[in-house]
């Protein structure tokens, strides 16, 4: 790797975070990263590591490794060949095609790439290897370093029985269930009546939320014994189960911990991550607006006992339920870096990248429990090509046309491992990216969320912002009254949208009819709109008609931005730029920001107006009345058609044409994507 001198100014100003407290360091070194990472010159770690991971992870890897002095190496199948990641890392290795059965998770082609290009170490990121002793046993017998915790805390922890043992006797709480393996539907039934119910039937192995189930009766727990087996027979390789008391209502509460092979251990505080979906989480925040210092105290210290008791070195995450008295119980421990990993750098200024390497070099910790801050609020939205209209996110493909993220809104960071022409394929996780902001306080935090969302680009998939911008601003949320049971109760008949109230709605309206007016004075690259027109207009105001759903509404705009509709003024101006994709506007004093994903020559005109996609139609008065001589189109009556809801892999096909059905257009291992026409009833 080629040498570069620092400029004196950077010098200056890395000697300064370097002994500057820990609580000062968030933010110092690199605005949107909000954490720092101080490589020390005497400290001698790898000169190469390879990542075995893709997208986000692997990229958030390889930017810690470039600031140690750290070559990087990186795997891909196939179609990842010119995925972001490859792009950042020093050299490239292809493990194999597209399924992650023959690429990410195929441990020989990964061993070889080991050996072809040198690496002395290997960090798993998340999923994947990540958490699997076998690959982390054969980078021990090959002499390569593994960038997480030994085998033997792998295994004590990704078994959810044997981590449940180990906690009590290391006197951790833990939730009453049965402590053995569940081996039939009916033996679940005995022991769900001795639990009591609701019980929790989940998945020995693994963790995202599969192969778990809730039963409220015996019926219950008979299906859910089934589904949960195949479930996790089929992710896992293991269809081992436990059953344990159902805590109704929790808070799901996580601690960071890092442990070093010195036996040193730290909890770095906790992510409040109780909105979840399917078990799984969108958004996180550090720390918990519900945890006082004795609660947050207990809890880290315990997961402290937990990770001293299985030998553990590395970062790691204890994750408990915690109920409303704020009881808590162990989950379970994930032995790697998580997800939401960020929002606890931002509020410690520790990078844990920076932190795993230099544990699985041999380092001691650099820091005692006393030197962990909460210094600020951070908050993370996993953004996904997801319809939220769908189970609050069913997987969206497609090719990322337009993409800009907010990085110019100061406190915020975005860790993503793609960019504008990716491809969001059935292969892998649809996640875009993660989005965090930072603040002094959560106030703080939740404000630059709300405009990191707004000023987020993404064309080409359907996406899960309109979403994650009403979480963040729905009064529940803000208020800190949250649980696990968040989006079913806020939206029991699913997510709808943002709910236009009616200045709202007038806001909508008169911004889609200036945005028409704009297009149709003038199509040039940018101009001052209304206040400081940069061209004479003839005319003095427009008569319009405005559709939005079912509603018609007339609407009247002056040259002074004044829009007139229903016997209400709407002041709206600011400067419009047609080509851009956001578009700052001022309404009645107040700075929204809009983005307009498409116009047409009908006058339809999609925007994406706090966060919610809106189809708006414009029309001046006259085509408006010609408009209601056109005949109406008819809807596809699909009575008797099925489609399918997502793109994916048909699994199987459980009927054939002449079983009440006219005709089947699939059949199993075939992809399909969202829309596709699966079965014709009779």
């Amino acid at each position: 790797m080629a040498a570069h001198s620092v400029p004196s100014t950077l010098k200056r100003l890395l000697f300064a975070v370097k002994y500057s407290p820990l609580q000062s360091r968030c933010c110092a070194v690199q605005r949107e990263a909000q954490y720092s990472t101080i490589s020390i010159p005497s400290e001698k770690t790898f000169d190469k590591i390879l990542i075995a991971n893709r997208g986000e992870i692997a990229c958030r890897v390889i930017k810690t490794c470039k600031k140690m002095g750290i070559q990087t190496v990186a795997v891909h199948s196939d179609v990842d060949s010119s995925a972001v990641h490859v792009k950042m890392a020093d050299e490239a290795v292809c493990v194999g095609s597209a399924p992650t059965s023959k690429s990410y998770l195929n441990m020989d082609a990964i061993m070889d790439a080991i050996r072809v290009t040198g690496a002395q170490a290997v960090h798993p990121g998340y999923g994947f290897l990540s958490e699997n002793k076998e690959f982390a046993k054969r980078l021990a017998a090959e002499g390569v370093a593994f960038i997480g915790p030994d085998t033997h805390a792998i295994q004590a922890m990704g078994d959810k029985i044997e981590s449940k043992l180990i906690a009590k006797a290391a006197k951790v709480n833990t939730i009453p269930g049965f402590d053995g393996v569940v081996k039939t539907a009916e033996e679940a039934v005995k022991i769900a009546q001795e639990i009591g119910y609701p019980v929790m039937i989940k998945a020995s192995a693994g963790g995202g939320g599969k192969g778990m189930r809730i039963a409220w009766n015996d019926e219950e727990t008979r299906e859910g014994f089934r589904f949960s087996s195949q479930e996790a027979a089929s992710s896992f390789g293991d269809d081992r189960l436990l059953i344990e008391k159902y805590i109704d209502n929790p808070r799901h509460i996580e601690i960071q911990v890092l442990a070093d092979k010195h036996g040193n251990a730290l909890w770095l505080n906790e992510r409040e991550c109780s909105i979840q979906r399917r078990n799984q989480k969108v958004v996180e925040e550090a720390p918990s607006t519900f945890l006082d210092p004795v609660t947050r105290r207990a809890m880290g210290e315990q997961a402290v006992q937990l990770a001293k008791a299985v030998q553990y070195s590395s970062a790691g995450t204890v994750e408990f339920l915690v109920d409303s008295k704020k009881n808590f119980y162990f989950l379970e421990m994930n032995t790697r870096l998580q997800v939401e990993h960020p929002i606890t750098e931002c509020i410690t200024g520790l990078d844990l990248v920076e932190q795993m390497i230099r544990v699985a070099k041999g380092y001691q910790l650099q820091h005692t429990q006393d030197d962990i801050p909460i210094n600020g609020w951070a908050i993370e939205c996993r953004v996904y090509a997801e319809d939220p209209y769908k189970s609050f996110g069913l997987p969206s493909i497609g090719r990322l046309s337009q993409y800009q993220e907010p990085l110019d809104l100061d406190k915020v960071r975005v860790d993503s491992g793609i960019q504008e022409g990716s491809d969001i394929s059935i292969y892998y996780d649809p996640m875009i990216s993660k989005l965090i902001t930072y603040g002094a306080t959560r106030a703080e935090a939740l404000g630059r969320m709300e405009d990191a969302l707004d000023n987020y680009v993404i064309r080409g998939v359907t996406h899960n912002i309109p979403l994650l911008r009403e979480i963040i601003t729905h009064p529940r949320f803000v208020s800190g009254h949250i649980s696990t049971n968040f989006l079913p109760e806020v939206y029991p008949d699913g997510f709808k949208g943002h709910q236009l109230e009616a200045d709202a709605k007038r806001e909508l309206l008169a911004s889609a009819a200036v945005l028409y007016i704009a297009a149709e004075l003038r199509s040039a690259k940018q101009f001052v709109l209304f206040r400081v027109a940069s061209t004479p207009v003839e005319c003095s105001h427009w008569e319009l008609c405005v559709e939005l759903g079912e509603e018609r509404q007339d609407v009247e705009i002056s040259k002074s931005g004044t829009v007139e509709m229903d016997g209400a003024k709407v002041e709206v101006w600011g400067a419009l730029n047609l080509a851009s994709p956001l578009l700052p506007l001022t309404i009645n004093g107040t700075q929204r920001m809009l983005q307009c994903l498409s116009r047409d020559a009908a006058g339809v005109i999609v925007l994406q107006y706090l966060g919610t996609l809106f189809k708006v139609r414009v029309l001046s008065k006259l085509a408006a009345e010609l408009n209601s001589y056109m005949p109406e189109k008819v809807s596809e009556d699909t009575s008797s058609i099925l489609r399918s809801p997502m793109p994916g892999t048909v699994v199987a096909v459980s009927v054939k044409p002449g079983d009440t059905v006219k005709s089947v257009h699939c059949k199993p291992g075939e992809t399909v994507g969202e829309g596709d026409l699966l079965v014709e009833l009779e």
